[in-house]
């Protein structure tokens, strides 16, 4: 996990330092301030106790308690399978929660990867973009952090498949409250590595977070294969009709041209429409 992170922070570097037009954050403003106050409330707060956790647990314990709420929330990928119309993946997923919870003991233990069903990450943002739907408007929200306009209707579908939501309903709040915090703890432990990159390697943590983030958007929907011509903040300027009028060279012309005649057409000079930010 931290590896995958790693990749996708160093990816998203380079666009924070000189991208497209950012037409895709029109909330800019307001953006930066939140994520002002969730760095703030985080540093003050779950970093703090994410460390903590580090510090008292081995790393054995942690990769148990991520496999616990991992597979607790897999039944969303399950549900995103079906409806991105990946059938054969959806019922191998869902062959793996089955798995993972009975005999990988409420999925503490991975044991379905062992037996050959690979972990899938799919959820409804990545749906509706499958289905045609923009990415819309960045957006941070406060305590949440990056989502956009499209992944926003996600939080319906990670609720309603999350048995430990429903199980909340019939079971003492003193024993689903230390769960329900521990998972954030845990969450936060996860990307302990890829912030402190973040900030030591960025000059401006918004926009390299920003394009990291949208990096791995893009990644999911397109299961690990975007597309070539695609950059994180949308389509290039530098647009093929740019390279039509380059002299050709043909390999059979054997001729000079005279001293008396004029010279070849120069080729173009370019230069692309990028500015800093």
């Amino acid at each position: 996990m931290s590896r995958y992170l790693f990749v996708i922070l160093l990816l998203g570097l380079l666009p924070s330092c000189a991208t497209v037009q950012n037409d895709y954050d029109p909330l800019v403003k307001v953006n930066r301030g939140t994520e002002s106050f969730n760095t703030t409330v985080d540093k003050i707060s779950l970093k703090p106790i994410a460390k903590g956790y580090q510090a008292v647990t081995s790393k054995n314990v942690r990769g148990m308690v991520s496999n616990f709420y991992d597979n607790a929330t897999y039944l969303n990928t399950v549900l995103n399978d079906f409806l991105q119309g990946k059938g054969q993946q959806g019922f191998e997923d869902f062959a793996r929660f089955i798995i993972n919870s009975t005999i990988g003991v409420a999925g503490l233990a991975d044991v379905a990867s062992s037996m050959g069903l690979e972990k899938h990450d799919e959820d409804f943002g990545q749906t509706l973009g499958v289905w045609g739907a923009d990415q819309g408007a960045y957006i941070v929200y406060p305590f949440l952090g990056p989502n956009s306009v499209r992944n926003t209707p996600g939080f319906i579908t990670e609720t309603a498949t999350d048995p430990l939501f429903w199980v909340a309903f019939v079971v003492a709040p003193q024993f689903t409250i230390p769960i329900t915090v521990l998972k954030y703890i845990d969450k936060r432990s996860r990307l302990m590595e890829a912030s402190d990159m973040r900030d030591e390697l960025a000059l401006d943590p918004y926009l390299f977070t920003r394009e990291a983030w949208r990096q791995s958007r893009e990644y999911k929907l397109y299961d690990g294969n975007p597309p070539v011509s695609n950059s994180a903040g949308g389509e290039d300027d530098w647009g093929d009709d740019s390279f039509d009028d380059e002299p050709s060279f043909d390999d059979g012309a054997t001729s000079e041209p005279s001293a008396q005649e004029p010279s070849a057409t120069p080729a173009p000079q370019y230069k692309p429409h990028i500015r800093l930010n």
